[in-house]
């Protein structure tokens, strides 16, 4: 997500359209998987298999619109802490999972820990309560939360592989439709100019891209793993340990790029956020129990 938040807010990648879009069309390179195991499915299972990978899409715009308005510290615990809510929600009214009380404790507590990180304290009555990207990153969150439940389901009824890569193509066909709109088509466009005429800052662009998605396509090919194999409610619950690793990059890559992170790094709001990663640790404790 750091490096989401430095292409996007260093405007090497125009806008998050753009970005957006070659994710969805980079996303077919799970087909070079294809030779361990690959089938057709029924046809139910390939439409669940394509809204499936088509609303993940749609998450991931609206992540890539909110991390180009705000600090990449706050984006990640809201959209993280809606994720399991509604992954909960969604999958208690399909009756497709239980949590224990303890359980439910815990991922209130990661979602408790995870708010605290994204507010400034103290919330002052008469200033504006919710920061620049706050509403767009509840919309990413519940996005995500829909398609992770669906992602469960395709794989109760097919193979791991199988199952990726088919929903890997309805992301693909998600990202074809932001053609549809005449100035995103027109933004998507002029970007195929620069990687035929390429400068030397774009084909650093497009190495910074390159591996920040061999990277993201790694840790959705683990992600995606474990909601097969286990709760996807506790799963997502479970990725707030990112909000650490998240706070440690952001103290390194603010100093070096202000401009781009602008994140707050005073005392106060580092005692905050170590109180709420905190709060995180014993909901992770909670969880795993």
């Amino acid at each position: 997500m750091l490096t989401d938040k430095f292409l996007l807010g260093s405007k090497r990648i125009s806008s998050p359209q753009v970005y957006t879009f070659y994710v969805g069309i980079f996303g077919l390179g799970a087909f070079l998987f294809a030779p361990f195991g690959f089938s057709i499915p029924s046809p139910w299972q390939i439409l669940i298999s394509l809204i499936s990978g088509a609303v993940y899409i749609a998450g991931i715009f609206a992540l890539n619109i909110s991390i180009n308005k705000a600090e990449a510290s706050r984006i990640t615990p809201v959209v993280f802490s809606v994720v399991p809510i509604a992954t909960y929600l969604i999958s208690f009214a399909v009756n497709s999972e239980k949590l224990t009380l303890l359980q439910l404790g815990g991922v209130a507590l990661l979602i408790i820990g995870g708010l605290l990180i994204s507010f400034d304290l103290p919330i002052k009555i008469g200033k504006k309560k919710f920061f620049l990207g706050f509403y767009t990153s509840c919309l990413a969150g519940f996005l995500l939360a829909v398609s992770y439940v669906m992602f469960k389901l395709v794989y109760a009824e097919q193979a791991f592989l199988t199952g990726f890569m088919w929903t890997r193509v309805g992301g693909f066909i998600a990202a074809l439709l932001l053609l549809v709109i005449p100035l995103w088509r027109k933004q998507i466009f002029k970007s195929f100019s620069h990687a035929k005429n390429p400068s030397r800052k774009n084909v650093g662009t497009g190495g910074i891209f390159l591996v920040n998605k061999i990277m993201g396509g790694t840790s959705s090919i683990l992600l995606n793993k474990a909601f097969q194999l286990g709760s996807v409610t506790l799963v997502n619950s479970m990725v707030s340990l990112q909000y650490v690793f998240v706070l440690c990059l952001v103290a390194v890559a603010a100093k070096k790029h202000p401009q781009v992170f602008a994140e707050k790094l005073l005392f106060w709001d580092w005692a905050q956020k170590i109180g709420a990663i905190l709060i995180i640790a014993v909901g992770m404790f909670f969880v795993s129990r």
